[in-house]
């Protein structure tokens, strides 16, 4: 299955993508959050759909989409999980996985408008493949790690630079800002992608490709850094893992090149889709 959110942001409708089409399944009830996949939803709505087949309402391609999943617990993530990527960025090859935590009110819409922050001059891109969890995780072994997944979905990991490396502390200021977190067009369910650990991923701006890697260049792949995590914190339902970008971020040209207002950046991943965002700055409201 494939399934979206739609609608005006913070009002956001279920829905799902058969052959292309949008359908509304608001009329299931539930949102796509943490009970939903907690209480076997995937497979409840799949019967919903099989018991409603031909009745459920069309959605206009043009609706805005929201995040394919409403605000998780917590959306982990993955640096320097490329070795192309630890590269240009000047960084040593991790032993282990750099994890750190990106702010659940960075969620956006895959087509939303990234909004520079409030004295931000080096905000940047990276397409990430992101893993949303299916049911609670905690010390789950790597051999057991796929059966706790319950989709994938394409995620912009917007991250402010200065705020991240020259600022002191963790990473997680220059990632948790309003907007940081386009996901989506939809989350798809295992069924619907190949081989998980063999999957193109890019990233254009302006037009001119920025990125363009392959999952098969993991130094940590899915069910290992899935595994990983849950050594060191509980995984809820619903939760996002952001597995790590490919070599191309603009920290990495020389001089680096940054975000700025009027720019535009597309990108996608095989199987799941792409996604749009323009860039603005911040205005005060």
């Amino acid at each position: 299955m494939k399934l979206i959110r739609w609608g005006s942001a913070d009002q956001e409708k279920t829905g799902v993508i058969i052959n292309d089409l949008w359908y509304d399944t608001s009329a299931f009830g539930e949102d796509y959050n943490e009970q939903f996949f907690q209480n076997d939803g995937l497979n409840r709505l799949e019967s919903f759909l099989k018991n409603n087949e031909g009745t459920l309402p069309t959605i206009s391609a043009d609706t805005r989409l929201g995040s394919p999943i409403a605000r998780p617990s917590k959306i982990v993530c993955i640096g320097l999980n490329y070795a192309d990527h630890a590269k240009e960025t000047g960084a040593a090859m991790p032993p282990e996985p750099v994890v750190f935590m990106k702010s659940t009110t960075a969620l956006t819409g895959p087509f939303d408008n990234i909004v520079i922050p409030k004295n931000s001059v080096k905000t940047d891109w990276e397409v990430e493949l992101a893993v949303v969890i299916g049911k609670k995780a905690s010390y789950i072994e790597e051999a057991d790690a796929l059966d706790y997944v319950a989709g994938y979905v394409l995620h912009n990991d917007v991250s402010e630079r200065e705020f991240q490396m020259e600022r002191n502390g963790t990473w997680d200021k220059g990632k948790g800002c309003d907007t940081f977190a386009p996901l989506g067009p939809f989350l798809a369910t295992p069924d619907e992608i190949g081989d998980v650990d063999n999957l193109r991923l890019w990233l254009t701006l302006n037009g001119k490709t920025m990125q363009d890697g392959n999952t098969s260049n993991f130094i940590f792949n899915v069910p290992f850094v899935i595994a990983y995590i849950s050594q060191f914190m509980t995984l809820l339902p619903g939760d996002v893992i952001s597995t790590g970008t490919p070599a191309g971020v603009g920290l990495g040209f020389k001089p680096p090149i940054y975000l700025k207002e009027g720019d535009v950046v597309e990108l996608g991943i095989d199987g799941l889709g792409t996604s749009k965002q323009y860039v603005k700055s911040y205005v005060k409201d």
